[in-house]
């Protein structure tokens, strides 16, 4: 990328200057380049024509991309590259296709002649820096798209998720758990594989086994296809339809419904506005979960925000206005951004499959197998505040139906209604209410479930049907209300009150507050809760009531934190529990450990001992756990590890990233640095840091997108990545591999003359690490490769001349090397030393 020079910059204010000030002429031929920087002082024309110049291309009226480029005075237009193509739905093919073009050289105004993909006209506008492109297809491609478009060809590739768990102590046996997750890709067809081996521990030593999930599965416009042995479940609808009793374990057969997965998010306002009113110009920070999502500057007054550019779907937000460096307003919002489902010709979502329950390497004797299983499930957007469903399922020769509306209210209030019934087992519901208000939120809930199970029977492997040995009749409920207000922008208090009938009985309270401030200078985070709750079997069935206070502070070095608790509760035994704990806990960097943390507590019983810690190497992520119990000082611990291997572009690696963005990509690292660190930045969201070998990367599926590779930390080395970027389109499951190079560098500075000792303007000087264009007055700078220090000068496609040069025979001035005139003549086409430049600049 082309850096703009600070008389590049100077010129383009007086460009748009001149372009505002002087009048269109009239007619609708379009101005030449001449004609059009014809007002500008002579001084500055010289910086107009043979410069890179920043410009912002449109084909056909639709963004293609930001863009280096240079004019000259016969009105061409020759594409260096592009900068930036992030936000254009342009297929990656057809930008490619012009790149080459424009590369070439194209002369501006109607085409003539030879015109490539249909090409009309070609037309620069001083004004806005603006390159458009017209071509026959202008009428045609107006029309927005909803959908990405699959990989030419597909796309190929394996990864490979592997979870281990182990858990195990004094007095209980060990079990454990591994799980086998794989995607891959084979054209436009994604497949998937879960694979499951578990040991409960205890007396049952027995080894489990089964398969969950194999199938593979067709990506459409708005649909998918699934084919194979998979859990059947509700994909792609908005809004999840509950059902009773027993779930479908895994079935063989075949599943359509709506999908989601190639929808583009194109920017969309939410349903309900969201205003502030300021008294004076100010900004506004929108935060979701704590996290900053958006930033805008806003006017004196009322204002509506934009809403288009954050995430779609349905969640509150914190937004904070800010007036000269000071938060003086703060609101809790909601934004309504139903997720791709905003569009009322297109009210249905949808999802049905057919098969038979069957099992696949599987010993769970519980797990059924031989019936015909079958579901529908159904999703109306009646209007875009009222979402109705419905559900129906055959499992285990028994009928689920189930009911949903989901409504919202207002923009600050909503509800979702679920009413559910199995055949032969019984009837549920679910009724939740929220209401946000400025400072806070109010949540309802309430379960209710009525259970008769007196005719339900178990099948046997031989057909006998027998009446289940647990019998149930009753009703369960469960009812709360919950709280949360804000105080101030550092206090909040919270609290719920909630009921429940049948297993657990009785009413609990749960009162909390919360604040943060400074103690002895430092960060600190306060809370403090009082609780009434019924009594379980943990408290000898007696109510478990009680206070506890806690305090976390960020005292020592960075990453280091400090936190104690001191409460009082029911004991085991039914009597008072005084209790206290200390916490020391540090983050790590650039070490295989990632964290580490100690607890010491005490209470009735005596004192009990926890560690924690989390690590990740090249290949491997885990953390695991160690507790001394303080009631019979028992040890029990766990360990939890995780790995991927990735294969594509016949390479396979391994490694201990997550991956959950559906696809990956294969980096190897190349360079002549040690200890280098690099950070790639995918561009829909996620940075990996890469270091010197073979890395992996997680980026999204399905996306035409770009990754980008760049220095981590604020003071990068002395070097260049080549490339810098590189593009990827990949179907869930596909592996791409790329190789970058990371090279020394040296930052050259020169001017090119011709034999007569007059600026060449306008010339490509190129290395292996990047390439410049030298200025109006010949003066041009750039990164050369340490090790390669060589330079071509061409103009077009001709090669005007060559110099190797000499660094230790070169002025320096810090980083910077000086290597003084290079006079550019037909006898240095051969090399040529810098001793040779250095005479040329003292002849001229």
């Amino acid at each position: 990328m082309f850096p703009m020079t600070p008389i590049a910059g100077a010129l383009a204010l007086l460009l748009c200057a001149n372009a505002l000030a002087a009048p269109t002429a009239p007619g609708t031929t379009p101005r030449s380049l001449l004609s059009q920087a014809r007002g500008l002082p002579a001084e500055f024309e010289s910086h107009f024509f043979d410069v890179p110049l920043a410009v912002r291309i449109e084909l056909n009226q639709q963004y293609l991309g930001e863009a280096m480029v240079v004019l000259s005075r016969d009105d061409r237009i020759t594409l260096i590259e592009f900068t930036d193509t992030q936000d254009s739905t342009i297929k990656a093919v057809e930008r490619e296709q012009w790149t080459q073009h424009l590369k070439q050289g194209q002369v501006l105004g109607a085409c003539e002649g030879s015109c490539p993909s249909g090409l009309l006209a070609v037309h620069y506008s001083l004004e806005n820096s603006l390159v458009s492109i017209l071509t026959r297809d202008v009428e045609r491609t107006t029309e927005t798209k909803r959908y990405h478009d699959q990989p030419e060809g597909g796309s190929l590739g394996l990864i490979f998720n592997n979870q281990l768990n182990i858990n195990g102590g004094q007095e209980q046996d060990t079990g454990g758990r591994y799980g086998l997750n794989a995607s891959s890709s084979v054209g436009n067809w994604s497949q998937s594989l879960d694979l499951q081996l578990s040991r409960l521990g205890g007396p049952d030593d027995k080894l489990y086994h089964a398969v969950h999930e194999l199938y593979t599965q067709r990506e459409m416009e708005g649909t998918f296809f699934r084919l194979g042995y998979f859990t059947p479940s509700s994909d792609g609808l908005n809004r999840q339809i509950r059902s009773f009793g027993a779930n479908p374990d895994t079935a063989l057969g075949v599943m359509y419904g709506s999908s989601d997965s190639l929808a583009i998010e194109n920017p969309k306002p939410s349903v309900y506005p969201i205003y502030v009113t300021a008294s004076r110009q100010a900004s506004v920070e929108i935060y979701r979960s704590g996290l900053l999502i958006n930033t805008q500057s806003v006017a004196a007054g009322l204002q509506s925000l934009d809403t288009r550019p954050l995430p779609g779907g349905i969640y509150e937000v914190e937004v904070r206005l800010i007036e000269d460096g000071q938060t003086t307003a703060t609101s809790q919002e909601l934004v309504y951004k139903p997720n791709n489902w905003s569009n009322v010709e297109d009210r249905w979502r949808y999802n049905l499959f057919a098969g038979r329950e069957t099992r696949l390497w599987s010993n769970w004797e519980d797990q059924p197998s031989g019936f015909t299983t079958a579901g529908v499930g159904l999703n109306y957007l009646l209007h875009p505040r009222v979402i109705l469903g419905a559900s129906t399922r055959q499992v285990q020769d028994k009928l689920q139906v189930g009911t949903s509306v989901d409504w919202t209210l207002a923009s600050n209030t909503s509800l979702f209604a679920n009413v559910y019934q199995t055949q032969q087992y019984g009837t549920g519901m679910d009724l939740q209410g929220l209401y946000s208000y400025g400072h806070g939120s109010v949540v309802a809930s309430h379960n209710r479930s009525w259970l008769d199970t007196r005719n339900t029977y178990e099948t046997l492997a031989d057909g006998t049907r027998i009446r289940q040995r647990n019998v149930f009749v009753g009703r369960t409920s469960n009812s709360s209300l919950s709280v949360n207000h804000r105080l101030s922008n550092k206090t909040s208090v919270n609290g719920r009150l909630a009921y429940s009938e049948g297993n657990v009985q009785g009413t609990g309270l749960d009162l909390g507050w919360t604040q943060r401030g400074k103690l002895r200078g430092s960060d600190a985070n306060w809370r403090l809760s009082v609780f009434d709750r019924p009594g379980t079997s943990s408290t000898a069935d007696r109510r478990n009531r009680g206070v506890d206070l806690s305090v976390s502070v960020a005292l020592g070095g960075p990453g280091e934190y400090w936190s104690g608790s001191i409460g009082t509760r029911t004991s085991r035994d039914g009597d008072r529990d005084h209790n206290g704990s200390l916490t020391y806990r540090r983050n790590l960097e650039d070490h295989v450990l990632q964290s580490v943390s100690a607890t010491a507590l005490a209470d009735t019983y005596g004192v009990g001992l926890s560690g924690i810690a989390s690590f990740m190497t090249d290949s491997l992520y885990g953390d695991g756990f160690v507790q001394r119990s303080s009631y019979n000082d028992n040890l029990t611990g766990g360990l939890n590890l995780s790995s991927t291997v990735a294969v594509g572009g016949q390479k396979a690696a391994f490694t201990g990233v997550p991956q959950g963005r559906g696809a990956g990509m294969i980096v190897d690292v190349e360079t002549d640095l040690d200890n280098v660190v690099l950070r790639a930045d995918d561009l829909t969201g996620g940075s990996t840091a890469l270091r010197p070998g073979r890395n992996f990367v997680p980026i999204t599926a399905y996306k035409n997108s770009m990754v980008t590779f760049d220095f981590d930390g604020v003071h990068p080395p002395a070097a260049s990545i080549e490339p810098s970027r590189t593009r990827y389109h990949l179907n869930k499951g596909g592996v791409d591999y790329r190789k970058i190079h990371v090279m020394k560098t040296v930052t050259v500075l020169g001017r090119l003359l011709d034999d007569q000792g007059q600026p060449l303007r306008g010339h490509h000087v190129i290395n292996h690490a990047s390439r410049g264009v030298s200025e109006a007055d010949g003066f041009f700078s750039m990164e050369m490769n340490a090790g390669s220090p060589t330079l071509e000068v061409r103009y077009g496609n001709e090669l005007f001349c060559r110099f190797r040069l000499d660094p230790d025979n070169a002025g320096r001035e810090g980083d910077v090397l000086m290597i003084g005139d290079l006079r550019c003549t037909p006898d240095t086409l051969a090399d040529t030393t810098l001793a040779e430049a250095g005479s040329a600049k003292q002849r001229s």
